[in-house]
């Protein structure tokens, strides 16, 4: 009697660098670890030298870089060092900026802007020459400043622009591709530094509402993201991974 074999899924990212600035944890360390998983080498960046370290340990890293993404001379020294070709970027690092109007000052919106804005930009500029044609880059965003409410006044405005930056990117420097991911609530160590003791209603509440019955992971949005790097027909768009949160009254 014979037994069927199955033939083994070859890995989608063999052979390739996959490049994760603010890979330390959360989004940026899941999609890091689903890279590995499908073949690929991994760069990883962050903040915190230690929690990078264990990152990279896990993960069995290329290489890793401490510093402050929206420094734009650090980051302009990090693509310089980078192996002569990489081939997908992600960028994770920076997190929202929630105020109301009166409550922001100068130096805030500097920064935010710089985080949602510019660091995209500058991502963009050093990737030219250095992402192998038809290579990606990955920027998120998110789903929660297309609604205004009190306290979103920055979050919007990158909520909005991210988009049509990332599809002009893709005019512009293709080959390589650009796009965006939108999440709504992630469950991630962001998340529950943001909400404090509220984290666990908030997973009920999410948990009893959304279509898909549960919340949204860092494993979900990692997921999407290798898809985005591995599907070469997908540029200059946006991505919504929420569980279907747009689609229910706010509470």
């Amino acid at each position: 009697m014979k037994t069927a074999t199955t033939a083994q899924r070859p890995c989608e990212l063999a052979g390739q660098i996959v490049v994760v600035i603010g890979g330390s944890a959360g989004i940026g360390f899941e999609t890091a670890r689903r890279a590995r998983a499908e073949g690929a080498d991994v760069v990883l960046t962050g903040r915190n030298g230690e929690r990078l370290q264990r990152a990279a340990d896990e993960l069995d890293a290329r290489s890793t870089a401490v510093f402050d993404a929206t420094d734009p001379a650090a980051l302009e020294q990090f693509f310089h060092d980078l192996p002569a070709q990489i081939d997908h970027v992600m960028v994770t690092a920076g997190s929202p900026h929630y105020a109301r109007l009166a409550d922001i000052d100068v130096s805030q919106t500097r920064r935010a802007l710089d985080a949602s804005l510019r660091l995209p930009i500058d991502v963009a500029r050093h990737s030219v020459g250095r992402v192998r044609p038809g290579g990606t880059l990955v920027f998120m965003s998110g789903t929660g400043g297309r609604r205004p409410h009190l306290g979103l006044t920055l979050t919007s405005i990158a909520t909005v622009a991210l988009p049509a930056l990332a599809a002009n990117l893709a005019l512009e420097l293709a080959p390589i591709r650009v796009n965006v991911i939108a999440p709504g609530f992630v469950d991630t160590p962001l998340s529950a530094a943001l909400l404090g003791d509220q984290l666990d209603s908030r997973r009920d509440q999410l948990r009893a509402t959304l279509p898909i019955g549960r919340v949204v992971e860092p494993v979900d949005v990692a997921a999407l993201a290798v898809h985005l790097m591995t599907n070469t027909a997908l540029t200059g768009a946006t991505y919504d991974i929420d569980g279907g949160q747009q689609l229910v009254p706010e509470g």
